[in-house]
């Protein structure tokens, strides 16, 4: 009777401080919350991001000035150190506005709404001209090969599925018939490629991103169509009314050129040697200006250190926020962060990537071990009051992924993705299409949880 008296009173002291605390956290996650959406910076940051940068396509004149931009910004932001982490980074040039029409049997002409994609090689001057064939799988290529593919044009006809709630699951479904089905269709001597946009509604925007060659085969040339002509286009295929297709892009890949990821870092006052990572990448393609992909993950990033800053939290432990290049058609910046990391022998405890979009955050992905997961899964109710609600999916984020190698827990800020997949990689993500009041509410959560693994840690 005894014992079990000790127990509950052990329980009940443990149960009153652990209310304590959620007492203190939530008035401080409060404080953070009225800071940023009272006098966060990160909205008017994404504008001049936007604005006075636009298009960020790795290796270009405008990466450049998205790096002194966030530097500045990183300063102006009170960030207690700023520093540049040189890196090689692939050069892509699109060229030229590209071209394609489908010429029908009745000899009558209808003009694509195309774009190459990122890498893509270029048709030569004169354009390409061929017979199109359709395949909706990988498989069905096979089936094919080289008897039924050479000397064609491969469309790659496979939709996001719609009954997927999370679009990112469906994205990443469809999105390797973007990145590999160029190779693999060059395997069996197709001439050219045009793919289904990753689009989750049926537009005239055609959506880009990166293709990966391989090198055991032909670099040919490779689209992206719009959603709406990828139904029509398949419609006139089924029906045997098309006579060909013709695509000319003069895109090129130039040799690697220098950039960098920006760093801005607040010391910390007892762990400085341990290190939490909050960050997004700076490039963008060049369709737009990259407001959603990811100039709102970079802003976010940076509202992070302006806030702690802003309320005067010391943080115990050093925090980073890192503007990463070259996400998009390379992942270089990634790759150079943990270099430096396993070269500096730093000791990363905790790495948060924003690169969802700047929408109502939802929900914390999480990348851990379970000991760690249930103790980030123990706040939970502290960001309820702020939108997030969910911390029960796996994932992070493809600039900090690389950190696991060295032991870091990850995890990736989940905002809601029904509109995004309208936008990414589009001529349609602009400032426009950002709300300043979902941009800061991302940012209050990041900030909140950073405020926490600095906390307690992991």
């Amino acid at each position: 009777m005894q014992k079990k008296f000790i127990y509950l009173t052990v329980l009940s002291i443990f149960l009153s401080c652990f209310a304590i605390a959620q007492t203190d956290d939530s008035l401080t996650i409060r404080k953070i919350s009225n800071e940023v959406l009272a006098n966060g910076t990160a909205y008017e940051n994404l504008r001049y991001l936007c604005k006075k940068v636009g298009a960020r396509l790795s290796g270009s004149p405008q990466a450049q000035l998205a790096v002194e931009a966030t530097y500045k910004m990183l300063k102006d932001a009170g960030a207690d150190t700023v520093y540049l982490q040189p890196c090689m980074v692939p050069h892509w040039v699109r060229g030229v506005k590209e071209k394609g029409k489908i010429k029908l049997n009745d000899r009558t002409t209808y003009s694509l709404h195309l774009c190459a994609l990122g890498n893509s090689e270029g048709t030569g001057k004169k354009g390409l001209t061929a017979s199109v064939v359709e395949v909706k799988n990988f498989e069905e290529l096979d089936r094919l090969g080289s008897e039924g593919v050479k000397g064609k044009i491969v469309f790659f006809n496979y939709p996001m599925n719609p009954t997927y709630v999370r679009t990112f699951m469906a994205y990443g479904e469809s999105g390797v018939y973007r990145t590999r089905g160029p190779a693999k269709a060059a395997k069996y001597g197709a001439v050219g490629v045009m793919v289904r946009s990753l689009s989750s509604n049926l537009d005239d925007y055609p959506h880009t991103g990166t293709t990966l060659y391989n090198d055991s085969f032909p670099k040919i040339p490779a689209f992206a169509i719009s959603t709406n002509d990828a139904e029509w286009l398949s419609l006139q295929l089924k029906n045997n009314l098309v006579s060909s297709a013709y695509l000319k892009n003069t895109s090129t890949m130039l040799a690697d050129a220098p950039s960098f990821n920006v760093v801005g870092e607040i010391r910390g006052t007892e762990f400085i040697d341990e290190i939490i990572t909050v960050g997004g990448h700076l490039d963008s393609w060049d369709l737009a200006e990259g407001a959603q992909d990811d100039g709102a993950g970079c802003v976010q990033s940076i509202e992070v250190l302006r806030a702690l800053k802003a309320i005067d939290l010391k943080p115990k432990r050093t925090i980073r926020a890192v503007m990463f290049m070259n996400e998009e058609n390379g992942g270089r910046g990634g790759a150079k962060y943990l270099e430096i990391a396993k070269t500096n022998h730093e000791k990363h405890i905790f790495a948060l990537e924003s690169d969802g979009g700047g929408f109502t955050p939802r929900a914390f992905n999480l990348d851990m071990n379970e000991g760690k997961r249930q103790k980030v899964i123990s706040w939970k109710n502290l960001f309820l009051n702020y939108g997030v609600y969910d911390l029960s999916a796996v994932g992070s984020g493809s600039d900090i992924a690389p950190l696991k190698l060295i032991g870091t827990a990850l995890a990736g800020l989940s905002p809601d993705s029904q509109r995004y997949f309208d936008l990414h990689h589009a001529v349609t993500d602009t400032f426009e299409a950002v709300s300043k009041r979902e941009l800061h509410l991302g940012a209050v959560n990041m900030t909140a949880l950073i405020y926490l693994v600095d906390k307690y840690g992991l």
